[in-house]
C-alpha cells in the first residue's frame, strides 16, 4: 500500500514538472541578435514556439530596444504612445499564452527601413489538449517537436516500470 502512494506521488510530480522542464529559451537572431539588416521571419521559421518558453532580445542598450505591438502597429512598424520599449540590451519575454505575437524595434526606422521586427505564433504547452496536432500542421522534426515527445515517452515508460517494480 505505501508503494502505491509512493509510485502516486513520483507520477504527479513528473506530470507537472515535465511541461516547465521542455521550456526553451530562444536566442532571438541566434549569435547575431537584435540587430539591423536580419531576417527574422527566415529565424522563425521552422521553430516551434510554446507556452513557457521564452524569447531573449540581445543588442546594445541604447542603440535598439524591443516593443511588443499587436498586428497593425507591426505591419506599419509604428507603436502605439503608451508602449513601454524594453531597454536593456538583454530583454526576456516569457511566452504565457498562446498565439500570434509581434514585436518591432521603435528606434528610427530600424523596424520599416532595416527589417526589425518578429512575428510569432506561439502554441500550448507540450502535452496540453490543445497542442494535438492539425491536419495542416509542419511535418519537419524541427517543427513537430519530437526531441520534447520523445523525453514526455520516456519519463512515462519510466514512471510506469517504477510503479511495477513497487507495486
Amino acid at each position: 500500500m505505501g508503494s502505491s502512494k509512493i509510485f502516486f506521488i513520483i507520477a504527479v510530480v513528473a506530470f507537472f514538472a515535465i511541461p516547465s522542464s521542455l521550456a526553451t529559451e530562444f536566442v532571438v537572431g541566434d549569435e547575431k541578435g537584435w540587430s539591423l539588416d536580419f531576417d527574422y521571419q527566415g529565424w522563425a521559421a521552422g521553430k516551434e514556439f510554446r507556452v513557457g518558453d521564452k524569447l531573449v532580445f540581445k543588442y546594445t542598450s541604447g542603440v535598439h530596444n524591443v516593443l511588443r505591438v499587436n498586428g497593425t502597429e507591426f505591419q506599419q512598424c509604428e507603436a502605439a504612445d503608451n508602449t513601454v520599449p524594453l531597454t536593456t540590451g538583454n530583454d526576456v519575454i516569457s511566452l504565457a499564452t498562446p498565439g500570434r505575437k509581434w514585436y518591432i524595434c521603435g528606434v528610427a526606422r530600424h523596424c520599416a527601413a532595416r527589417n526589425m521586427k518578429l512575428n510569432i505564433t506561439v502554441l500550448s504547452q507540450v502535452g496540453s489538449p490543445s497542442s494535438a496536432p492539425t491536419p495542416n500542421s509542419p511535418t519537419s522534426s524541427a517543427a513537430k517537436g519530437n526531441t520534447a515527445s520523445s523525453f514526455y515517452e520516456w519519463i512515462l515508460v519510466m514512471v510506469s516500470v517504477v510503479g511495477m517494480v513497487l507495486v
